[in-house]
């Protein structure tokens, strides 16, 4: 072995000495952490602290400047950190709000949604019940004495659920819903029901490790006073809290989810007809077609009539759909023109309209398609 590649060795083995002492450093860390969460859940404090953690990423990113280190790459290694310490709490005890325990019914609770939060739930030390298809014969004997009733089945059965269920609430019981569509589902439970009533969108699916981090609309109906506690509950579990109208939150879902749906379904039903597979797509795709490809193919690894619902959920949202599909029919003409300058002015009014959002939208897409290539490439 030459005097090279001896030199070569004596670095690589520094190398493995320093990862196993970052290995040793990170063990170290999570031991204090679960020190820090259980400190946490006696005191009933939230599991995340957001200006805690912005502070902490500032005085991180400058501390990795003074040593000569790539400000973004520090960032983005102690939210690594930080999202596995998150992620060690998900099976663990959660801070329990100051009202104490409650009683808690999740109508359509065996689903994803009523799973997920059935557990969170049961771990801050509420009783949780669910009523399902199955239990509508214990129906009275399920909605006795409970402080909070959420209805957590498909869209397509939301409304007829609420009206079944509304005549056998107590006056004080708080009637909640998680449905994507707002407007008709918060005036459904205002109707059969008198008492407090708080229309939620969870904005993210059932398989998070935790929901620390993830953001709830909440559309206030009657006596916030009474569900103040579900909002603190809701903070101490980690989550982001956005209080929107309905009108505003179903205008913003037709476009979030209905069009960008059935875009989805345009883009692989055209790949189907033309027998594009998407293997041999992701193959020659630059990193972000390949992002759009998994984002079209994550659609349909999941429950067809799920997204049927979500798409043809309501009246508002097919219209926007058939607005949409007329609207491409006019830009459909450049095509067939090979109208080039008409192509050029359609995207600088698009620039245009999109403003500085343009500049954000550039940047953030660039971090994480380079964040895909590092980890798939």
């Amino acid at each position: 072995m030459n005097q090279d590649q001896n030199s070569l060795n004596a670095y690589r083995d520094r190398i493995d000495d320093i990862d196993d002492e970052i290995l040793r450093l990170l063990r170290e860390r999570n031991d204090i952490v679960k020190e820090v969460i259980s400190t946490k859940i006696q005191n009933k404090l939230p599991i995340f602290v957001p200006d805690r953690e912005d502070e902490k990423i500032a005085d991180f990113r400058s501390k990795a400047v003074e040593r000569g280190l790539d400000a973004d790459w520090a960032e983005d290694f102690l939210r690594m950190i930080m999202s596995s310490s998150r992620a060690y709490q998900s099976g663990k005890t959660f801070p329990q709000t100051s009202a104490g325990p409650k009683n808690i019914l999740l109508v359509g609770g065996r689903g994803g949604m009523g799973s997920l939060y059935s557990r969170i739930a049961e771990l801050s030390g509420h009783t949780v019940s669910i009523l399902d298809r199955d239990d509508w014969d214990r129906v009275e004997e399920l909605t006795r004495s409970q402080d909070l009733v959420i209805v957590t089945v498909p869209i397509k059965i939301t409304q007829e659920t609420i009206e079944r269920i509304g005549p056998y609430l107590e006056p004080d019981t708080i009637l909640a819903d998680f449905t994507s569509n707002k407007t008709h589902i918060l005036d459904a439970m205002m109707h059969v029901h008198r008492g407090p009533v708080v229309a939620l969108h969870p904005m993210h699916g059932p398989d998070v490790v935790n929901v620390s981090r993830q953001l709830m609309m909440v559309c206030h109906g009657r006596d916030k006073a009474a569900y103040d506690w579900l909002l603190e509950q809701f903070g101490l579990w980690g989550l982001r809290i956005k209080f929107v109208d309905p009108e505003q939150h179903d205008r913003a879902m037709h476009l979030i989810q209905g069009l960008r749906h059935f875009v989805a379904l345009l883009h692989g039903s055209f790949m189907r007809e033309f027998d594009l597979k998407p293997e041999d797509m992701a193959d020659f795709s630059s990193p972000i077609y390949r992002a759009e490809l998994m984002m079209t193919g994550r659609i349909f690894a999941q429950d067809a009539e799920l997204y049927a619902d979500i798409v043809f959920s309501t009246f508002e949202r097919r219209t926007l759909l058939i607005e949409f599909l007329e609207h491409h029919k006019k830009l459909a003409v450049l095509v067939m023109n090979n109208d080039r300058d008409g192509f050029i002015q359609e995207f600088r009014k698009i620039n245009r309209f999109f403003g500085a959002f343009a500049d954000q939208a550039l940047t953030e897409s660039s971090y994480m398609i380079n964040r895909l290539a590092d980890r798939f490439g």
